[in-house]
């Protein structure tokens, strides 16, 4: 072997990444967040599924390490910025390192805005807007100092358009695509940084919009449907390129969604 292949042969391996990553997932106690975690854990990365419902955490978490994946459960608010850090130095501790973030924590009360649902519309920001930049605050340092990390966002098709009744819902995350963009022109060429923008997906989402025209609404809207583990499948791809192939957006929806 040539010096110069020898140094070409050694600048490629310090840019590979381990095959086998730790990732944090948020929300992923059902829907696309538990699907991410599902592929995830099947494809070999060691996955730390976060949320509010700490049963439902366990049982996947079970599920999936009975099947001999790597899994693990803790709660997590994400509004809740110093327990977002706490938690994500418990699983370095734990694990070694981290080396994804995947947001996708995220509420979905449609309404229109003379429904005047003010209340509502707080908890969005909170969890869509500050929900996700507290993720960012809690993993850059480590990945800063690592010089290598993954940060994915989960935010819509709603971050591309508005309709009735979603003005606020893509206010959020039309946010969350900028957050998420901003932090990929800003950060250190070794820290990827991905927006999965999913149409219509099954999932809990509308089932906890209150107002009644809203709710009308989606029961057109989500005759079409992907199943939660495109996004998935959509998201691993991201995370298994290269460490030098940085995917920026995908954009993934129904077929029939027009």
């Amino acid at each position: 072997m040539t010096t110069n292949q020898a140094t070409r042969h050694t600048t490629t391996s310090s840019q590979e990444e381990p095959a086998r990553k730790v990732v944090l997932v948020t929300g992923a106690s059902s829907g696309i967040g538990e699907a991410i975690a599902r592929r995830l854990a099947a494809e070999g990365h060691t996955v730390v599924l976060t949320g509010r419902r700490a049963d439902r955490l366990r049982a996947v978490a079970d599920e999936l390490t009975g099947d001999g994946h790597s899994a693990d459960a803790r709660t997590l608010d994400v509004t809740d910025r110093a327990a977002f850090a706490a938690l994500v130095s418990d699983v370095i501790a734990a694990h070694g390192r981290l080396d994804v973030l995947i947001g996708n924590a995220g509420v979905m009360l449609l309404s229109r805005l003379d429904s005047l649902l003010v209340d509502e519309w707080d908890r969005m920001i909170d969890v869509n807007v500050r929900g996700l930049y507290n993720g960012f605050a809690a993993v850059l340092p480590h990945f800063r100092d690592r010089r290598s990390g993954h940060v994915v966002t989960i935010a819509s098709i709603g971050a591309h358009e508005v309709s009735p009744t979603s003005a606020v819902y893509s206010a959020t995350k039309y946010a969350a695509w900028a957050l998420t963009e901003g932090l990929r022109q800003e950060a250190d060429p070794s820290i990827r940084v991905t927006t999965v923008s999913p149409g219509v997906v099954e999932s809990e989402l509308a089932d906890h919009i209150t107002d009644a025209h809203a709710a009308d609404l989606m029961v057109g809207y989500r005759a079409a449907l992907l199943p939660a583990d495109a996004v998935a499948r959509a998201v691993a791809y991201a995370i298994d390129q290269p460490a030098d192939v940085d995917v920026n957006e995908i954009v993934v929806r129904p077929a029939a969604q027009r």
